[in-house]
């Protein structure tokens, strides 16, 4: 079967996947009253989705795994390619999860690489969107220990868009606002009931839950935490327990240098960046009430407030 063709199976699966979680979503909802264009849908779908994947894609795969494979002799090593790719399919599918468990869990204690995953904690309504905010470093660190194995150990070409493929029916899935029970399976694979609460915010979760597929790897290693309630309603329930930039832009520039997004707002050039989006959202989805821009009187949390939440956010985790 050619590429061209499997690309488009698997991107016709995928847009069905995406419409039935969507339906399970609004018939059979984790939490009752999310709307479908939450708060950050638009941040996630273009930006996230769209323009950082379409970005990575092109850096990840021609500039860091093309030159591996270019200098560096890897033929002897590839036994792979005699399997059937479905063997090879499942081989990659484990031997990646069970390193994503571990470097996951890794940056939930490490206070450098916790600003670049914090970015898919921020969002206070968590849907089947909610997984592709990530930070562009770690998209380039775990897709390169993903995809660059595969190439490098010479498998099949259909490996690539099928394993792809897992990757995003499965982050769809976990990170779906649906109600749904695994029942034993869940000591296998993972499922929201486990990784919702790992968007919750509680202390109890903060180093626990790391699983990306195989919940197995949670409860073989001690790091499973399932109360059989729910985290709750309210926005404190989830996300981040500072405050975190709505911005793309300057969500990636919060990971090197901590600031009150709140307070750049004193400044008009900043104002009218900050603007731009709404005024160009409320032109695309012709909005009979449009969107408010943001004022400068909006500023209205106090100095030692913000000082509180800057040192609050520094020291996260």
């Amino acid at each position: 079967m050619s590429q061209e063709r499997i690309l488009t199976i698997t991107s016709i699966i995928l847009a069905c996947w995406a419409v039935i979680i969507i339906t399970w979503e609004r018939l059979f909802p984790y939490r009752k009253g999310l709307p479908l264009f939450r708060e950050g849908f638009w941040l996630d779908l273009v930006w996230y989705t769209i323009i950082q994947s379409f970005v990575l894609k092109i850096v990840i795969f021609d500039y860091i795994i093309a030159p591996l494979q270019h200098h560096f002799d890897w033929s002897r090593f590839q036994g792979v390619s005699h399997w059937p790719v479905a063997l090879q399919v499942l081989l990659f599918f484990v031997m990646h999860d069970f390193y994503i468990y571990w470097f996951h869990r890794f940056q939930h204690s490490s206070k450098f690489f916790w600003r670049t995953h914090e970015a898919h904690h921020s969002g206070k309504e968590v849907d089947f969107l909610s997984g592709s905010r990530s930070h562009v470093v770690e998209i380039i660190i775990n897709q390169t220990i993903e995809f660059g194995p595969i190439i490098l150990l010479g498998a099949s070409p259909e490996v690539i868009p099928i394993k792809a493929l897992i990757d995003s029916m499965y982050g769809m899935f976990i990170h779906g606002n649906i109600q749904v029970r695994m029942g034993k399976l869940k000591y296998i694979f993972n499922s929201p009931e486990l990784h919702l609460w790992h968007h919750a915010n509680y202390r109890e979760v903060f180093h626990a839950n790391f699983a990306t597929k195989l919940s197995l790897w949670d409860y073989l290693f001690g790091t499973v935490y399932f109360p059989g309630t729910k985290p709750g309603d309210r926005p404190e329930n989830w996300g981040l327990y500072y405050d975190y930039p709505k911005d793309y832009f300057l969500q990636h520039a919060f990971s090197v240098k901590r600031f009150e997004e709140k307070r750049l707002l004193r400044y008009k050039w900043f104002r009218w960046y900050y603007n731009l989006r709404p005024a160009l959202l409320n032109v695309f989805l012709r909005r009979k009430k449009p969107l408010a821009p943001v004022a400068e009187s909006d500023l209205t949390m106090t100095t030692a407030t913000t000082e509180k939440e800057t040192v609050t956010a520094d020291t996260a985790p």
